[in-house]
Parts: C-alpha cells; structure tokens; sequence
C-alpha cells in the first residue's frame, strides 16, 4: 500500500484558499447550468418553442437542456488532454470564461416571436458551449483540491468543490425564486427571467479574482518535471505519449467504473431538481413558485451534508458510502412521487431533500474516487472523460426521458422504474470497483513507470502502482 504521507500537506491558509476558489468557480459554473434547466421548466418553452401543446414545447425546451450534455464529453477530452499537459489552473480560467460568456449572451438573446427560428438556434448554439465548458471545469477544479489536499482527509476536502453544485442550483434557484415572486407572469416571461443570466457576468469576474490567486497543484509540478527529466534522458525528439491513448491503454476498466458509478447519481439528480420542477406543476397542481421553494430548502441541506459524507468517505472508504447512496436512491423513488402526488408543500419538501441527502451519499466521495483512479499524467483526462462520457446517457436525457414516460403513461411509476434501473447499474459498477481509500496521488501510474523503465533502463523504485495501490 503506497504511503499516504508522501505528498506533505499544504498549510491549512493554503489549503483554504485553494478550496475556496475551486468552490466559488464551480458555485458559478453549476449556476450557469442549472439556471438553464430551470428556465427550460419554466419558460423556454413559451419563448423558444410557441405554438406546441404546453408539454411538449418542455420537451422541445428539455431537448435544447440535453445538448449541453452532449458537448460536455468533448470538453472533457480537449480540458483534460491541456489540463495533463499544461496543469489544472489555466483551463480552469478559460472554463470559467466560455461557461460566464455564454450564459450571459443567453440572457441577451432574442426570442422566436422576435427572430423566429433563429432564436432557438442560437439558444442551442449557445447551450453547447456551455456544456463544453462545464465538461472541462469539474475535473480541473476537483484535481486541484485533491492534489493540494491532505492524502487522510481528501475525501472531505475533495468534496467541497462538489458542493458548488447545490450551490449553484440553490442560487439559481432563489434567483428564479425571488424574482417569481416579486413579478407578474407576464413581466418574468417578458423580462424578468433574462436578469439570473445577466447576473452572471458579475459571478465570472468575481470567479477569476479569486481564480487566478491560486497555485498550481504542486502534484502535478512534480509529474511535470519527472516527465520532462525521462523525455531528456531518451532524447529531445522523444515523443510524450498522448494522455487520452496512456487512458485508454491503462485506464480503460477504470473509465467504465467511473460511468456507471454516474448513471444512478447523474439521472437522480436531474429527476429530483428539474424534472420535479415539470412534475409537481402538472400532475400535482403546484405553483411554480411552491416547486421552486422546495428545491432551494432540499440545495441548501444538500449543500451542508456533502462534507459529511466526504469525511465519512475517509473513515469507512468510497466505495461503501457510494454503495448506500446508490441503494437509497433507488429505494426512495416510489416513497418520492408518493409524496410530491399529495400536494403538500411540506411533503414535497421532504420528498426532494431526502433524495438529494441520499445522492450526496455518491456526489460526495466522487471527486476523491475519480482522481485516485488515475495517474497524474492522465487523471484530468480518465476522471474527466468518466465523468462526462457518463452525462451523455445519464443526465442529458433524463428529465426528457421523465417528461416522455409521463406524457405517454400519466403515471410516476414508469420514471421511478427508470431511476431504480439506474441505481442497480450503479450497485454493480462500485460493487466491483476497488476501494481507492489509501492510494497516494503522487505515486507513479504504469505508463509512467514504464517511460521511465524505458529512459533509465531501470525499473523505478518499487513505488506502489497508482492502479492497485491500497486496493
């Protein structure tokens, strides 16, 4: 089992402002995302696709929502191939800067009564490059946590740039929130829902000040450097091997583990914060504002729990902790709709913020288990292409996928089945990954030891293989 102590820790101020700026950049990136599902609830439908029946102008609202899934998976190709070669903090600068641009252009768009299909073209274009941001930013921001982070308790530190998830969507959220509240129907549809995209371009400049304040990992410094000393000791013409082909030639099971491992927690997620946003306002009768109310309480304890279950991670490992999140979810699916179906407002509360305390319980550990897969070469481009190759078939389309199974079944039955189909994906995928628990991330991955074997004639010291150590 590799040492756990070899990568000394950063001071604690350090550490702080590292985790800092990783929150605050992904908070804003997930806000961004998540404000666009919303408004594809909401809105989008009326603006961009007029003239529909009202359900399915949403699934024509919820098709341009899936197409920034779509591009998430070549942004995490293109983020992680510079991020391996250039380190985590500049592509995490220039994610930050596509993601804020396009979100606020949307704001800026014109609508189909205005430009007539132009407008959704231009919503679509605009939901890509959101997507291929947002598809370079989470692998960057958790690597660089998790590689200044301290190896006993990374799992918690690891886990807080996932909280800018639910921080994201309770932002965007309340955003959505106040304004529904202070304006007419008519003044949010005609104006009012353009300002939460406007907002975001004071979010990116405050995302960058911080930023562009930060170290790079001192990890990947150090596999930097290695890498460079091996490429002079075989000659300047030795070509470094790609770290998309080192993925995929080492890595390639690990890559599968990390898509299953999403497919529960990916689609849950988007069922409990935006399919529910369609669900509680047509089958249940629920005000907008009602559904909107209860997503932002259950962000707010999802936000606060997440820590916890990354520091529980440390403790008990990954992979059980991912196990119950994974089998909660699943349970939970039938109880879920029983209780939005009541039209309480109380119920509902409990229904959404149960699920998302029970996905923490994946969310959570993820960003720990994802990068201790991988060798530091490599692992912005296997934890990356992991996460996002997964997002295509998990989060893309599921609330499409719910709206579709409701609109041909009226029933929660059907979109309950769909979630527990995936959490039984998820239970089989963590089940026969390896606990990832005490794995240093400053070992050398066996490509690396091999180029090194190869420029030495050496083999390295008997280091652990990031593959299997403390498996």
């Amino acid at each position: 089992m590799a040492s756990a102590a070899s990568s000394a820790p950063p001071t604690p101020a350090n550490l702080k402002r590292i985790v800092a700026a990783s929150l605050i950049g992904t908070t804003i990136e997930w806000y961004d995302f998540f404000l666009y599902g919303s408004a594809a609830a909401l809105v989008f439908n009326k603006l961009f696709f007029p003239g529909s029946d009202p359900l399915v102008g949403t699934l024509l609202s919820f098709l341009t929502y899936a197409v920034g899934f779509a591009a998430r998976p070549l942004g995490a190709l293109v983020f992680g191939h510079y991020g391996d070669r250039l380190g985590r903090k500049k592509l995490l600068v220039l994610s930050l800067l596509l993601m804020g641009g396009a979100t606020f252009a949307i704001g800026l768009l014109p609508t189909h009564a205005s430009v007539g299909t132009a407008a959704p073209v231009l919503l679509t274009l605009l939901r890509l490059v959101q997507g291929f941001a947002l598809g370079g930013e989470w692998g960057g921001a958790v690597l660089l946590v998790s590689e200044h982070g301290d190896a006993r308790r990374r799992g918690f530190w690891a886990s807080w740039p996932q909280t800018g998830a639910p921080a994201g969507q309770l932002l965007a959220t309340g955003v959505l929130s106040l304004l529904t509240a202070v304006l007419s129907d008519d003044a949010f549809t005609s104006w009012g829902w353009r300002v939460p995209f406007l907002l975001s371009g004071v979010l990116v400049l405050v995302g960058l000040w911080i930023r562009l304040s930060v170290d790079e990992s001192p990890v990947f410094r150090q596999a930097l450097a290695a890498a460079e000393a091996r490429r002079a000791a075989r000659g300047a013409d030795a070509a470094e091997k790609l770290p998309l082909v080192a993925v995929l030639r080492h890595h390639w099971r690990d890559v599968l583990v990390a898509m299953g491992a999403r497919m529960a927690e990916n689609i849950s997620y988007y069922v409990i914060t935006a399919f529910i946003l369609v669900y509680a306002t047509t089958s249940a009768d629920m005000s907008k504002q009602t559904a909107l109310n209860a997503v932002l309480i259950a962000s707010a304890v999802h936000f606060a729990v997440i820590p916890a279950w990354g520091a529980l991670s440390d403790r008990v490992g990954r992979r059980p902790v991912y196990l119950f999140g994974a089998a909660g979810v699943g349970l939970w699916m039938f109880p879920f709709f029983r209780l939005v179906d009541t039209a309480s407002f109380g119920n509902l509360v409990l229904a959404v913020t149960v699920g998302l305390v029970l996905h923490g319980a994946m969310y959570a550990p993820q960003a720990a288990f994802f990068s201790e897969m991988f060798g530091t070469r490599m692992r912005y481009s296997g934890a990356s292409m992991g996460a996002q190759f997964a997002s295509v078939a998990a989060g893309a389309p599921a609330p499409l996928i719910a709206t579709a199974l409701l609109s041909d079944y009226d029933s929660s039955t059907p979109i309950a089945l769909y979630v527990i189909a995936a959490a039984l994906l998820t239970l089989l995928a963590v089940g026969v990954a390896k606990e990832t628990r005490h794995r240093d991330l400053a070992d050398v991955d066996a490509s690396d030891a091999a180029e090194a074997e190869a420029a030495t004639g050496e083999a390295p010291a008997p280091a652990a293989d990031a593959r299997t150590a403390g498996a």
